[in-house]
């Protein structure tokens, strides 16, 4: 660990900060997240900066310039795991390195309030890395199926998980088919909040199970879906105006790609891809799960959407999957064709409603709210804590 030094700190500088009212109630988090980056072999390659003040003291931790130079230059997270020659499928400890890592790298700050929140944001990313990479689904926007033993569904409540099934199973039997032996139809967008609950409920288990208790309830009352579900469970960081790197993702980030053709991107479902980073370079293929996309990969698919559309006898615009399938093989043959479209679609792309020179990344990632109890940011729409010990 660099020196610690004592000065203001920007709020807007990168890294990871810890927070408490005085120092002395800061001391626990700082020599906890410092115990924590000893275990992961990261503590040599950390600069920490403290700050005490009106507002409270302050730890900054962040990734030292020669380590950031040559583990992610210009914050490119996606060589992390090639650099630091990390197996992050077979050792867990590898993938909590790898999220630290990106977490430190971050070019904002990343705010806890306590160790056992940063605790807990990190085993969520790690639980979403490794439910995305067990789902595998059936692609329908129109339809949608769930295993009739764990859910019930009206058009007021949406599926909801019947009595007595537990919500932890029921979301894995419906999107892990080594569990279930089949592939249940969703939408990408409903693919990526299935995978988020999970993970939020998996960790509630363990360090919030009253708040786990009330998450249980409210689904069996009413889903929460769309922009409610990111509303109550996410916050995005980067904006249009303050643009991430594109090539900067942490494993567990939830995030889009941006169809930036106006013609396809009117077929109901192709406006978009959401995807989850689950580290190495690799974002989920939730319909060909041993085909995980990497960067370039997923931009030539999306390219060739434009090139793959059709309209059926009654007029409507469609996406015909196996020519993008035959396109995108027969481009990954010729170097200098994937050259040309990674130069337009590695670029940021353009605002809503703007299909104009911009590419098809996004300039901002999502992540799960905090989590422990009496720091916890979730309040769910339909159950108090009342009722929800009421119902224990």
């Amino acid at each position: 660990m660099s020196a610690t030094r004592r000065h203001d700190i920007d709020r807007h500088s990168p890294g990871i900060l810890l927070h408490a009212r005085t120092e002395v109630l800061l001391e626990p988090s700082l020599q906890g997240f410092m115990a924590d980056l000893q275990a992961v072999n990261l503590a040599g390659h950390v600069d920490l900066v403290r700050h005490a003040g009106q507002d409270g003291a302050w730890a900054q931790f962040r990734l030292n310039a020669q380590a950031a130079a040559q583990w992610a230059p210009d914050h490119d997270t996606t060589g992390l795991c090639a650099k630091l020659k990390l197996d992050t499928c077979g050792n867990p400890d590898d993938l909590e390195r790898e999220i630290l890592v990106a977490l430190l790298l971050s070019p904002i700050p990343f705010l806890f309030p306590s160790h056992a929140e940063l605790t807990s944001a990190v085993r969520v990313r790690k639980n979403i890395v490794q439910a995305a990479r067990m789902t595998a689904l059936a692609f329908d926007t129109e339809h949608a199926e769930r295993p009739q033993e764990y859910w019930t569904y009206s058009e007021e409540c949406g599926f909801t998980v019947k009595d007595g099934a537990r919500l932890i199973e029921a979301l894995q039997k419906t999107t892990q088919p080594d569990r279930s032996h089949k592939l249940y139809s969703f939408s990408c967008y409903r693919a990526t909040e299935y995978v988020i609950l999970l993970a939020v409920a998996q960790e509630l288990a363990v360090s919030n199970p009253d708040l786990l208790a009330m998450l249980q309830r409210q689904w069996e009352t009413r889903a929460i879906m769309s922009g409610q579900f990111h509303d109550v469970f996410l916050r995005e960081f980067g904006s249009m105006s303050e643009p991430l790197p594109p090539k900067y993702y942490i494993p567990g980030d939830r995030l889009w790609f941006r169809n930036p053709d106006e013609h396809s991107s009117n077929v109901e479902g192709y406006e978009g891809s959401w995807v989850f980073y689950v580290g190495d370079g690799l974002f989920t293929n939730f319909w060909k799960r041993d085909q995980p996309f990497t960067l370039t990969t997923k931009c030539v698919e999306l390219f060739h959407w434009r090139n793959a559309t059709y309209r059926d006898a009654a007029g409507k615009l469609l996406m015909d999957d196996d020519v993008v399938d035959e396109r995108v093989a027969a481009t990954l043959r010729d170097p200098d064709e994937v050259a040309g479209i990674l130069e337009s679609m590695l670029r940021l792309r353009d605002p809503g409603g703007v299909y104009r020179d911009g590419g098809c990344i996004d300039t901002s990632r999502e992540c799960v709210r905090l989590l422990r109890p009496g720091t916890s940011e979730i309040a769910l729409p339909e159950i108090s804590p009342a009722r929800a010990q009421a119902n224990l």
